[in-house]
């Protein structure tokens, strides 16, 4: 497999996403909103709320990163085949001598790298202002710790493979878009339950442990779906299907 290809692929799809102006405005402005938002709320009612009940809220507040990462991943990575299949822009590259690992690559580098700026871009806006939210009521800087470092280091980055690959896979097997995020935008779900059981105090994830067992799994799936991916795509199939 030949990575330059691969990156050629994914600037190419980069060029693109640029002027989908609907997906860059999400990028830029979901991560931003929640940053502000969810410390301008935990300002107006962590006022009635003791230091250990904020302790277990703020880990789980910033699991919801994780969400977000990898709901962001799926309008692109369904664009990337659905949406350029239906403008008829992805037969030529399927026509190419690029093999079906670099495509998928490729595709997987320009639905990964834009939301993982994008979101690690909102967590540290909303790690700063929380910080600033909560120290009257914490006495110290609750952000960044190694828990944070663990979500936002490492659990963001499986989450948004775990997303690009299934939505990748998921929007190479549908023929328009709005199919392919509807199915792809599932993969939010296990995530979700996590964000819940945090919240209602079910699981701890300011447990360095917890957060670390829950990185594992990823790492299971993450793998699983490479081979699945691998063993799925078929560049014939879309070319000769999808008519």
């Amino acid at each position: 497999m030949r990575l330059s290809q691969s990156w050629i692929i994914a600037g190419k799809d980069f060029k693109t996403l640029r002027k989908k102006k609907n997906i860059i405005y999400t990028l830029i402005l979901i991560p931003f909103i929640i940053a502000v938002l969810i410390p301008a709320v935990i300002g107006y009612i962590g006022r009635g709320k003791s230091p250990a009940e904020l302790v277990v809220l703020l880990p789980a507040f910033l699991f919801y990163y994780v969400i977000l990462g990898s709901y962001l991943s799926t309008p692109i990575a369904s664009y990337t085949i659905a949406g350029e299949k239906v403008e008829k822009s992805l037969e030529p590259l399927l026509a190419t001598p690029t093999t079906d690992s670099e495509i998928l690559l490729g595709k997987g580098i320009a639905a990964f790298l834009p939301p993982l700026a994008a979101v690690l871009g909102g967590s540290a806006l909303f790690m700063l202002l929380m910080d600033l939210t909560t120290k009257g009521k914490l006495g110290y800087y609750y952000f960044p710790d190694w828990n944070s470092a663990t979500v936002i280091l490492l659990l963001l980055p499986l989450a948004l493979l775990m997303s690009v690959q299934v939505n990748v896979i998921v929007s190479s097997k549908v023929s328009d878009i709005r199919s392919g995020q509807q199915l792809g935008g599932l993969t939010i779900i296990p995530f979700v339950g996590v964000y819940a059981a945090g919240e209602l105090n079910l699981i701890n994830l300011g447990d360095t442990s917890n957060l670390l067992i829950i990185a594992g799994a990823l790492v299971v799936v993450d793998v699983l779906l490479f081979f699945v991916s691998t063993a799925t795509f078929r560049r014939e199939e879309i070319l000769t299907r999808w008519k």
